[in-house]
């Protein structure tokens, strides 16, 4: 039986890139969606027959970040997460380039001098068909296939995929987070849609009417879901735990700050310091005010009852 593959730290700069020959695939990757999922594919396998490295280059922070900051977006996850699912998806090198504005007006042809014909050695390179790259993107597949006859690679260009008509992309996943679809979001990630963060600790009013929570800080610039009620799961030592998870103001409680919060169903531990990842699945529904808090332990106890029979 093969070895399994060991993963490559991720790498930040070229400066630390050892050259070597390799197939090469190229985006920001924000949420390593499935639609990235069929690009790392395609990389890995070629690297795999042509006895390669293959490598997943990407960027930090977000292109927009820098050039337009007002648009930028909330991100799907962080850089180390996203690190962390594209060598789970096979890739032997992350390649995170810091995207400055020396970068930013790099021309497409010294794009490729100083990034793929140089330290990573290209043979090969994996975009989608809506690839753009250097100055004001001023570069296509068309661009990068004339490069790759003057440096010696090929170029494999590849048609996004769609879920019920719509392509997938970072952008769409966030649209519909942000709009309470986890559902369409889980499918278009390949897997539920996470929170994760630190537990910190909150005012104790779930644990006083009988609904302990794990409040979450979770990192700035992250995208989240709609405002409401979500069954889900979290994981502790390997142990995956059946959750209901409340995203909002709390508004029973005249709440002004945005917060996340997880009643465990089937356990009540001092996470307070941890780690937590929350996993949604199913939105359950909006977030409201009710009249009193004998009313909300009420919608409470219902809102854990359907989360079970949904993660059942």
């Amino acid at each position: 039986m093969d070895e399994p593959r060991q993963a490559v730290p991720c790498v930040r700069g070229t400066e630390q890139v050892d050259p070597t020959p390799s197939v090469v695939t190229i985006g920001n990757f924000d949420g390593v969606h499935r639609g990235h999922q069929v690009l790392l594919r395609r990389t890995v396998d070629g690297a795999t027959a042509r006895g390669l490295r293959s490598v997943a280059v990407t960027f930090d922070p977000h292109p927009v970040a820098l050039l337009r900051p007002e648009l930028a977006p909330p991100l799907l996850q962080t850089l180390d997460e996203r690190c962390r699912q594209l060598r789970a998806a096979g890739a032997d090198l992350v390649l995170v380039l810091p995207f400055t504005r020396e970068l930013a007006a790099l021309t497409p042809a010294a794009f490729v001098e100083r990034v793929l014909a140089g330290p990573l050695q290209a043979r090969r390179v994996v975009v989608g068909t809506n690839f753009r790259f250097g100055n004001r993107a001023a570069g296509d597949v068309v661009t990068l296939v004339q490069e790759g006859e003057e440096h010696g690679f090929e170029v494999e260009a590849v048609t996004l995929l769609e879920l019920g008509g719509v392509p997938i992309s970072s952008s769409a996943v966030r649209e519909h987070l942000q709009a309470g679809d986890v559902g369409w979001a889980r499918l278009a990630l390949g897997r539920a849609p996470r929170i994760a963060g630190t537990v910190v600790r909150g005012d104790a009013r779930g644990r006083a009417i009988g609904f302990p929570t794990a409040n979450l800080d979770v990192p700035d610039g992250l995208v989240l879901p709609a405002d409401g009620v979500y069954a889900g799961h979290v994981e502790l030592a390997g142990v995956r735990h059946p959750a209901v998870v409340n995203v909002g103001v709390r508004p029973t409680f005249d709440g002004q700050r945005r917060t996340v919060e997880a009643h465990l169903l089937d356990l009540d531990l001092d996470l307070y310091g941890r780690q937590l990842a929350l996993d949604l699945e199913h939105r359950i529904r909006g977030e409201r005010r009710f009249d009193g808090v004998e009313a909300l332990v009420a919608q409470i106890t219902a809102d854990a009852a359907r989360s079970r029979e949904l993660l059942t």
